[in-house]
């Protein structure tokens, strides 16, 4: 009667028998920049630097965390890939309006959350100052053309756990007209912030239009009207092409806006809620 389970002496192993081959990846440098996924433990980032056998990503929020570079590790634009470091290069970081670094990214579709803004010229400069975060992180931006709208809009869109909507207001002051709407519709899933200006023109530097400071306009004078004229451009299509001609950077606004538009593009794009 043969052995049931004859165990190790069953026979020798097979040495020319099919062999398991190492799967290979594509080899991808981790340059500058570049937007990756860590697949270990999920985290996103761009690339800070990278050295032999490590590379330092920066989340959105600015965290930094190092991860070692092993083969396979790592996605980029879909594909599951070997990050190496690059080869020595003299170019420096290209930085985008908003201050961040230029990254390398493909077409994203766009998240259910959004931004929404009051008019045009709040629209025009979030595009022109975080217009290439907004389209790497595939957050659109709406206007509302006027605040009154906001109410209803917020109806329409039903903010959820993963549908979250951001609102930059202008004139945000506590005991204000604006201050009671937006914190009425505040909620885990509805963040509405702004700035104390009363039109966004004020957040821009007033030296770029040779002003030493934004002027007081008179009560029962149209704000834009008054600075046009103290300006000496009757048309403020006009004026406000050169106010948005001149804003290069971020550096050129009040930190007011700046911090109201990080804290909701921080908000719409957090991790935890997006899929």
């Amino acid at each position: 009667m043969a052995d049931p389970d004859p165990g190790i002496l069953a026979g020798l192993p097979d040495l020319d028998g099919p062999r398991r081959t190492r799967e290979t990846y594509p080899v991808v440098e981790a340059a500058p920049g570049r937007i990756v996924e860590h697949r270990a433990s999920g985290l996103v980032g761009f690339v800070v630097r990278a050295r032999t056998g490590v590379v330092l990503l920066r989340d959105r929020r600015g965290r930094e965390c190092p991860v070692r570079l092993l083969p396979g590790g790592f996605i980029v634009d879909g594909r599951v890939v070997t990050l190496v470091p690059p080869k020595a290069s003299d170019t420096p970081l290209v930085h985008t309006a908003s201050g961040s670094v230029a990254i390398e990214h493909s077409a994203r579709v766009a998240h259910a959350s959004r931004i929404l803004v009051e008019g045009i010229h709040d629209a025009e400069l979030v595009e022109k100052v975080w217009g290439d975060d907004l389209r790497a992180e595939g957050i659109v931006v709406e206007r509302l053309d006027g605040l009154d709208h906001l109410p209803e809009a917020v109806r329409v869109f039903e903010p959820g756990a993963n549908r979250r909507l951001g609102v930059l207001v202008d004139h945000f002051v506590e005991g204000t007209k604006e201050w009671r709407i937006g914190h009425s519709l505040v909620s885990d899933h509805v963040l509405v912030t702004g700035t104390p200006f009363i039109d966004v023109w004020q957040a821009i530097a007033p030296s770029l239009v040779g002003l030493p400071h934004w002027p007081d306009i008179p009560r029962g004078v149209p704000w834009k009207e008054g600075v046009c004229r103290v300006v000496g451009e009757p048309d403020p299509r006009l004026l406000w092409r050169r106010l948005l001609g001149a804003v290069h950077s971020y550096t050129d606004l009040d930190p007011a806006l700046v911090g109201a538009v990080e804290a909701l593009i921080d908000f719409v794009t957090d991790p935890v809620i997006q899929l």
